[in-house]
């Protein structure tokens, strides 16, 4: 399966990876994002074409489904915001951009780009996060990634194109300077955005529904779905704060 792919967050981190892997697997890749230097960089890496938007915006949004032409047959979202500190501590301003970004930009996206997938025998794949189990320190964050969750498996329920949710642990980007707050647990340790990238594209090739990266990553989900409180505790003792 090959095509063109669009590829949001494509600046940086998984984004940028991800983008690098479809090239060498032989798509033709969109990719958006924010800052515009870095997005035409990873554009020329990969061949492909870079349009600058703000996911955060409604203007964004729009900019990003109108560069989707007819085409399309893969939609990527890696774009994403995190924020480290307590839930009452937590900027309403900065709440409201992850909303947006994490969780809005794609339902909005996928609604708006269905037909075109639908034309096509497209797919689909939401970066999500483990963290869509719930992770202390980054409850908004936390929550978007859920309801990404949540709309994928509705997605895959009722529509008629192809649906992979990626959940990574800790990734080694960007992602944690930008949040405030370096990472700081002990367990697990961060992985690359290049072992996720290649997961993506193995669970594209597989159409795969969902996927931890890494793997034994699936032995928490379990574990919270069945015996929250002790996942709690689990949590909490790997977490030195």
């Amino acid at each position: 399966m090959t095509g063109t792919a669009l590829v949001t967050g494509g600046s940086s981190g998984i984004g940028a990876a991800v983008a690098l892997r479809l090239a060498d697997a032989g798509w033709a890749v969109v990719v958006t994002g924010r800052d515009r230097a870095r997005l035409d960089a990873v554009a020329a890496a990969c061949g492909g074409r870079a349009v600058a938007a703000d996911l955060g915006t409604a203007a964004g949004v729009e900019t990003v489904r109108g560069a989707a032409d007819e085409t399309v047959r893969l939609l990527v979202h890696g774009a994403g915001l995190g924020w480290a500190g307590p839930v009452a501590d937590t900027p309403p301003a900065t709440a409201d951009e992850m909303l947006a970004v994490n969780l809005a930009a794609p339902i909005r996206l996928t609604t708006a780009l269905l037909p075109t997938l639908r034309a096509h025998d497209g797919h689909v794949v939401f970066i999500a996060s483990v963290a869509a189990i719930g992770v202390g320190g980054e409850a908004v964050y936390s929550a978007t990634k859920a309801g990404l969750r949540g709309f994928a498996d509705a997605v895959r329920l009722e529509s008629d194109v192809r649906v992979t949710t990626v959940l990574p642990g800790a990734v080694d980007t960007p992602y944690f300077a930008r949040r405030g707050a370096a990472y700081h647990r002990s367990f697990p340790r961060p992985v690359s955005a290049d072992r996720v990238a290649a997961a993506v594209v193995d669970a594209v090739g597989r159409n795969r529904s969902e996927v931890f990266v890494p793997r034994w990553l699936t032995l928490g989900s379990r574990v919270h779905g069945a015996v929250p409180a002790t996942f709690a505790r689990l949590s909490r003792r790997f977490d030195p704060h």
